[in-house]
């Protein structure tokens, strides 16, 4: 990473930790107008790093409400890592990070817990899928996915970004969070 681009803390690989950033990120809301500005200020961040990347923002029906790439050289093995990624949030309810820490990035492993067989194809335990979670709703509501950089920096610029959205932080001068 050079000194250009958007700074990162490197997420944690403890279980326990990342479940609690997991579900510790609760959005008031989530509307279209909300995966927007999110989307927009995932680009922005972005923006900053040389690599092409993907940004999608899906409702868990598989709504889309923000697609974009972000520099060229996009490939369309970047849509497919965002479906197999969409598709580990939606089933595990949990981030892809999380799950690659679980198994230790062992897709083998991974497959043979989960009974599989071909459908393994399907999903991906790489960092950059994450839960849309909304206070007061059960379940996933949405899910964010960032393709192109290294796993722990797609799910790193999410964490971090979500929470300066939920802080009020980016385009609004309006606080989201509920005090």
């Amino acid at each position: 990473m050079t000194d250009s681009t958007y700074p990162l803390t490197n997420p944690p690989t403890d279980l326990s930790a990342i479940s609690q950033i997991d579900t510790s990120i609760l959005f008031p809301t989530f509307t279209v107008p909300d995966a927007w500005e999110l989307g927009c200020l995932l680009r922005s961040r972005l923006s900053t790093f040389p690599s092409p990347t993907v940004i999608s923002i899906t409702l868990a029906n598989g709504t889309p409400l923000f697609y974009t790439a972000v520099h060229p050289g996009i490939t369309p093995d970047n849509s497919h890592w965002v479906a197999r990624k969409s598709a580990t949030v939606l089933r595990f309810g949990t981030s892809t990070w999380y799950m690659h820490n679980k198994f230790q990035g062992d897709e083998k492993a991974f497959a043979e817990k989960y009974c599989l067989q071909e459908k393994a194809k399907e999903y991906a335990i790489h960092g950059g899928g994450f839960p849309v979670r909304v206070k007061g709703v059960e379940g996933v509501v949405a899910v964010i996915v960032v393709s192109g950089l290294k796993q722990q920096q797609d799910h790193q610029i999410i964490v971090q970004t979500c929470r300066d959205f939920l802080d009020g932080v980016g385009e609004g001068d309006e606080k989201r969070k509920e005090d």
